[in-house]
């Protein structure tokens, strides 16, 4: 029997794929659960509107990073900190700090997990910061660090 899974399950299928399975198993497991559906014209007409759908959505997230990557790549942030001698900071500027300044100055919100930052910033000085905006979309920000 050919059967539309909605949901994954182990083994078997994906969301999404269009496979043939055991006639009792899809019956008394897979239907029976809502795991799967059966893969009738209707059906898989319904699920490549959904794919459709879904590929629309991705398009535009992608198509939003990259205006967010263009607005990112021209801004410099601007944080104050106490520093000693030879330019290095008491303490250091973390990505939690960049991401609030991001957000106070500009509106632009952040995830800090999403700011690669491997090490904090812990001289004066300007550092390039690279931010994950989408799994294709890299942008830079330019940090500047000044002596309060």
């Amino acid at each position: 029997m050919k059967v539309i899974f909605l949901k994954d399950v182990k083994g078997k299928g994906k969301k999404g794929e269009v496979k043939n399975v055991a006639d009792g198993y899809a019956q008394n497991f897979l239907l029976k659960n809502g795991y799967a559906a059966e893969a009738n014209a209707s059906n898989i007409s319904a699920l490549r509107g959904q794919q459709k759908k879904v590929e629309k959505e991705a398009e535009e997230e992608l198509q939003e990073a990259e205006k967010l990557k263009k607005t990112i790549e021209n801004l410099t942030i601007e944080l104050k900190a106490k520093s000693g001698e030879g330019g290095r900071l008491f303490g250091s500027i973390t990505s939690k700090q960049i991401a609030q300044a991001l957000q106070k100055d500009h509106g632009i919100k952040v995830d800090k997990r999403k700011i690669d930052l491997p090490d904090a910033i812990r001289a004066l000085g300007y550092t390039k910061v690279p931010i994950k905006l989408h799994h294709d979309v890299n942008a830079t920000l330019n940090v500047h660090v000044t002596e309060e």
